[in-house]
């Protein structure tokens, strides 16, 4: 079955476009699968996770323009499809040549889990000539949250994080849906989210597999993909230290106590982050600076880019005891990927936190067209006034650039708890 995506609408309109796309996401996040439904039929693959069509393309990148120009000519342009194309970074430069001599003939996809590679080697990502796509795992609005915990109640003001650039107006206030020939995910409980994550094909898994899909992505991917992809002489010391980051995910990045507990140095603990950045598996949320206040802390966080992946990389139990045992951080952390996701695509915005010396934070501050949109995240489903009082300090430092603060929790209604603050439960956001 093939299941709707919320960024759907937007790459069917812009693959269409006589440019060169890039499409870049983790493994495991629907790329292919996306691509199979948005694009046009016939489409020429080359899938250079094979390890015989990539020595083919290694040892000969030039192939690629015999095999484009030896295609038929048509009416329309013949799309062509390069999946895994970090493992091949010299195929950019053909596809430039390709491009420039002819653009109407061939309509080009460059699909791929890295840019370490891209990076490293100096590849031609072809300015000028191309547009970048990100894929994601799961956002919200593609997997349904169960009737008995979801709020039907319309928030105002909605939180302005709605709709991915070009699928819906900007006065639009809901979710844009699939198209109903594409139906959604099956629905999920906030623990299942918490506990599993939202890759796709976990998601779409029996529950009796989902550990286990969810162990051998850990053990594969992170470990078999990394070592390849980085050539990591320590592998001890960087697998010690991926059970250690994906622990202290979501938690501000002490690199000295890092490099004591996984024994490389700070230098090397800054770049294995680096790798976890360029294969798209996390991402950093920086410090706010935008405040009178001066005693504030600079430091960044790091979060996993699915909860599923780093619970099975941290090595905790795969069970709903996990997440009963201390289900906060494990929230917040849920709420700012969903956070980073929806950001990414909208195609603009930055996810900062707000954290002072003498302990005063806001969990996450959106940040939008000059506009500061604050919002704690707190496992309660009876939010009161005293959640609100960050929000409200920062609504105060900040009078102009933001109107509106929320409280992210499990409240089965929205709840005004505060002046300009709203508690809006999990389902809402």
């Amino acid at each position: 079955m093939l299941f709707g995506r919320w960024i759907e609408p937007v790459w069917r309109k812009k693959l269409a476009t006589p440019y060169v796309h890039l499409v870049f996401g983790a493994r495991q996040t629907g790329k292919s699968t996306l691509l199979r439904q948005v694009l046009p039929e016939p489409a020429v693959w080359i899938d250079l996770a094979r390890p015989a069509e990539r020595s083919e393309f290694l040892r000969d990148p030039d192939r690629l323009v015999g095999l484009c120009r030896a295609l038929p000519t048509s009416e329309g342009p013949t799309v062509v499809v390069v999946d895994e194309a970090q493992n091949v970074p010299a195929l950019f430069d053909a596809v430039q040549h390709l491009y420039d001599s002819d653009k109407q003939r061939w309509r080009f996809v460059l699909c791929g889990s890295s840019a370490r590679k891209l990076r490293r080697t100096g590849a031609n990502l072809l300015p000028g000539r191309s547009f970048l796509h990100h894929l994601y795992p799961l956002v919200l609005a593609e997997r349904p949250v169960p009737a008995g915990e979801t709020s039907t109640l319309r928030v105002d003001p909605p939180l302005p994080l709605s709709a991915p650039a070009g699928s819906a107006p900007a006065s639009a206030r809901g979710r844009p849906r699939p198209p109903p020939a594409s139906p959604h995910f099956p629905p999920s409980p906030l623990v299942e989210r918490l506990l599993f994550g939202d890759l796709p094909g976990v998601a779409t898994a029996g529950p009796e597999d989902r550990p286990d899909l969810l162990r051998a992505y850990a053990m594969v991917h992170l470990e078999e993909e990394l070592r390849r992809e980085a050539l990591i002489k320590d592998w001890g010391a960087f697998a010690r230290f991926l059970q250690l980051a994906a622990a202290e995910s979501g938690h501000i990045l002490n690199y000295s106590a890092l490099s004591q507990e996984a024994g490389v140095s700070v230098p090397t603990i800054k770049n294995y982050y680096q790798l976890l950045e360029d294969m798209f598996l996390g991402f950093r949320v920086t410090a706010f600076s935008g405040s009178p206040r001066k005693n504030l802390l600079s430091t960044e966080r790091f979060l996993f880019f699915d909860l599923g992946v780093r619970n099975a990389t941290a090595r905790l139990p795969l069970s709903p005891d996990a997440v009963s045992a201390n289900p906060g951080p494990l929230f917040e952390q849920w709420v700012g990927i969903e956070l980073w996701k929806r950001l990414g695509y909208l195609e603009s915005g930055r996810l900062n936190y707000f954290r002072t010396k003498a302990g005063a934070e806001v969990d996450f501050i959106v940040e939008r067209d000059g506009r500061y949109i604050p919002i704690e995240v707190k496992w309660t489903d009876h939010p009161t006034h005293a959640d609100a009082r960050h929000l409200l300090a920062f609504l105060e430092d900040h009078p102009k650039a933001a109107a509106h603060g929320y409280v992210i929790c499990r409240t089965s209604v929205p709840l005004e708890i505060a002046d300009r603050v709203t508690a809006l439960p999990w389902s809402c956001l």
